[in-house]
């Protein structure tokens, strides 16, 4: 059985590398701003976060960062490290799922 800490990492992570494919698709038609799924730990969340292009890229230098619809952050495994309106940013502290959204990060050793 895996442990709920993983499911939820692999969870997040799996909506990080959709968002991967939806800025790559932004940056090709030279887009300032994208639409990008929630990466909060609920699988069947299909909410949408509009954010700039460089706030993404912003969020995807920290392997442990990801892009929430405000409210969907869980504090038992992160923190808000930036609210706006539209947009959470929020951090891995839980040490189990900071270590898996690592380990899974498709942009591990390429920065």
């Amino acid at each position: 059985m895996e442990q709920p800490e993983v499911r939820i990492a692999r969870t997040e992570s799996l909506f990080r590398n959709v968002n991967e494919r939806i800025a790559e698709s932004a940056q090709r038609t030279e887009s300032e701003d994208a639409a990008f799924v929630c990466e909060c730990a609920d699988p069947g969340c299909t909410d949408q976060v509009e954010a700039p292009l460089d706030v993404y890229e912003d969020v995807r230098s920290d392997g442990t960062q990801f892009l929430l619809v405000p409210g969907h952050e869980d504090e038992r495994i992160e923190r808000v490290v930036r609210e706006r309106r539209r947009y959470n940013i929020v951090r891995k502290v839980n040490r189990i799922v900071a270590a898996q959204v690592r380990r899974l990060n498709p942009r591990a050793g390429t920065t």
